[in-house]
């Protein structure tokens, strides 16, 4: 049996949507990604959407968008995909870590303060593996020292922390359809925001830096590509109609994994905090007593697929080289790292899967 860790799920509504993009010939900044960018405000309840290239490049806009420089500091998690901290570097900008929750994997809001210096400009909470942090208790620690708030909920899209969207209790939320996320676009991401300034600004920054009403070739600013195409946007559109529902067949198969998990013992599965939905980008139990490793590479042998989700941004090699960073700088985090292991997880993966991982997991750590 071959298992993989994650499928995207394209149905013929999405494949007819994409050829008819193709067969009109207007394959850039046509009618597509306007729609899909007010069904996406729509979605997450946000005055304005912007479609761009990728998650990094919602980050990437956020940052310039709020003025963040070099010198400035910004308060953010080191237990996330790498692209959360990269977008900071780009600008000269210093990531300053504050370590993580245990039970969600989320950044400490209670640790918070203490990592705030003269330069802090901003906190990016990073909403992991599709699980809120608790931005209202980061959103008056932000009103307190008067600092913007940066959302990555590139894998979160759908969840809610006490009623409210992922992404959208800040002055920027971000998200990201890579294949393996809660939608897909291929590749893609979107920024959103309740300010028409941010939005502007970012407007005419994805697209060269022209302005709105401006002539083509003239450019009011610096600006990149950051634009979405026409066949991303079309699919932006099919998967969003049903994003509910592959929201909640993940669930279902969450479910399934958490009944067969809960007693192996040396296994704890997913928590999930007060207040909060789940959206489930991935499933990531943890792995007790140093066995982490043996099992993956005991699950790799049987045809299934698993991740070790996430090294700790702050040892990755450039960050070690570029800051000191060392071990035992943030444990929680790292041992939160050393432990955590993601499943397959996607539509379409079956009971009997489920039943054959699960298996699997048992065999390999107890005999």
């Amino acid at each position: 049996m071959k298992i993989q860790i994650a499928k995207p799920n394209i149905d013929q509504d999405d494949i007819d949507g994409v050829i008819e993009v193709l067969k009109s010939g207007w394959l850039s900044l046509g009618p597509k990604y306007k729609q899909f960018e007010q069904d996406f405000a729509k979605y997450v309840g946000s005055k304005y959407a912007l479609a761009v290239s990728n998650g990094t490049t919602a980050l990437h806009l956020g940052v310039k968008s709020l003025n963040l420089k070099a010198g400035d500091e910004v308060i953010t998690s080191p237990f996330s995909f790498v692209s959360s901290s990269n977008c900071l570097l780009y600008e000269g900008v210093k990531p300053v870590f504050s370590d993580i929750e245990e039970t969600t994997f989320n950044i400490d809001p209670f640790l918070i303060e203490k990592s705030i210096t003269k330069k802090t400009k901003a906190i990016l909470p990073v909403h992991i593996f599709g699980q809120p942090a608790q931005t209202d208790e980061i959103m008056k620690i932000a009103k307190e020292y008067n600092l913007k708030v940066l959302e990555d909920a590139c894998e979160s899209l759908g969840a809610t922390f006490k009623g409210k969207m992922a992404g959208t209790a800040g002055d920027i939320g971000t998200f990201a359809f890579y294949p393996n996320k809660q939608m897909t676009t291929g590749e893609g991401g979107m920024l959103v925001t309740d300010s028409e300034k941010i939005y502007d600004l970012c407007d005419s920054m994805r697209n060269q830096g022209r302005s709105k009403n401006g002539d083509w070739l003239i450019h009011e600013r610096v600006g990149y590509n950051y634009r979405m195409d026409e066949m991303s946007a079309s699919l932006g559109i099919t998967q969003l109609k049903k994003i509910n529902l592959m929201i909640e067949e993940k669930r279902r198969i969450v479910a399934l994994y958490n009944e067969a998990l809960k007693d192996i013992e040396g296994v704890e599965i997913p928590r999930v905090g007060p207040d909060r939905t789940h959206s489930w980008f991935v499933y990531v139990i943890r792995v007790k007593k140093g066995k982490r490793n043996k099992l993956m590479n005991e699950l790799g042998k049987d045809g299934i697929q698993t991740k070790p989700y996430l090294p700790v941004i702050h040892l990755q090699p450039f960050m070690r080289k570029m800051f000191n960073f060392k071990v035992g700088d943030f444990p929680v985090s790292e041992n939160v790292s050393r432990e955590t292991l993601a499943l397959p997880l996607y539509i379409g993966l079956e009971a009997k899967d489920v039943e054959y991982i699960v298996w699997k997991i048992e065999d390999a750590l107890n005999g």
